[in-house]
């Protein structure tokens, strides 16, 4: 649940954040008239996104068990890639993001109407889509049922809450320190979910090594016990982890972890950071 809210919020502060830009440009510029397409925009966006959820958790269902893990599987490892790509998307292009969507904007808003409503629901559909497919993934990772979906909520709720204090100049947050902290929690959340899907896929038969375990420890850290229920909930950990999934992770987590922590450094150096919405 806790990592389902951090997915929520960060994904949602990215994606209010957007329409945040977006509005405060338009207002900038005396296109108050032109907010109506980015509200349908956003609208069809985030039905979208919520269908695209709806088909992830209710299509795969009648189906064999081995076609459904081979499918989440599956999932959850293009979740993991999709989720890795945006951490460093953002930490790349952050500087950059607001003029980006002021030339958007610039180029939409002299041609037809649907135009910018388009640059909208794209914008922001993106954003929604990889949340949808990750919090899907991490919620079969953790195999609990509705706590998932609660987390998540909460988080886009608090996310949207946020963005309209940034918006009416009431809030100001340092995101360049959000974004940073919560990438590397990110990090290892993605981690587990990859090694799940691995799982997934050994269960499916499409890897092996399921029964070849790199260690149990079921007996210290029971999965029903809430320290159990906490690790898996937040790092996607498993007691009984097998030689493959292990070393997915490591192999994972330690490139990742050195290329975004490089990248810190060279950001760092160069001055560069993620401005507030506001100043937008």
């Amino acid at each position: 649940m806790i990592a389902n809210f951090l997915i929520g919020l960060r994904e949602g502060l990215e994606a209010v954040l957007i329409v945040v830009l977006l509005l405060a440009y338009l207002r900038k510029t005396n296109r108050q008239h032109l907010v109506p397409r980015i509200m349908v925009g956003v609208a069809v966006a985030v039905v979208v996104s919520l269908a695209f959820g709806a088909l992830l958790t209710f299509g795969p269902r009648g189906l064999t068990f081995e076609a459904q893990e081979a499918i989440g599987g599956s999932l959850s490892i293009i979740a993991v890639g999709f989720v890795t790509w945006m951490i460093f998307w953002m930490a790349r292009t952050s500087r950059s993001l607001a003029s980006n969507l002021h030339h958007q904007v610039d180029a939409a808003a002299d041609g037809s109407a649907w135009v910018l409503v388009v640059v909208a629901a794209l914008s922001v559909g993106r954003e929604g889509l990889e949340t949808a497919l990750f919090i899907w993934a991490a919620a079969r990772a953790t195999g609990e049922t509705w706590q998932p979906i609660v987390g998540a909520a909460a988080g886009l709720v608090i996310a949207v809450v946020v963005g309209t204090l940034i918006h009416r100049g009431a809030l100001r947050v340092n995101l360049s320190v959000f974004f940073t902290w919560t990438a590397a929690a990110l990090i290892i959340v993605a981690a587990g979910v990859l090694a799940y899907g691995i799982h997934d896929l050994q269960e499916a038969r499409f890897l092996p090594g399921l029964n070849n375990l790199a260690f149990d420890v079921s007996a210290s850290i029971p999965p029903s016990s809430w320290y159990g229920t906490l690790l898996k909930g937040i790092f996607n950990f498993s007691p009984a982890t097998t030689w493959l999934q292990a070393i997915a992770w490591v192999a994972y987590v330690v490139p990742v972890s050195f290329l975004y922590v490089r990248g810190l450094r060279g950001r760092s150096r160069s001055g560069g950071s993620v401005k507030a919405a506001a100043h937008a």
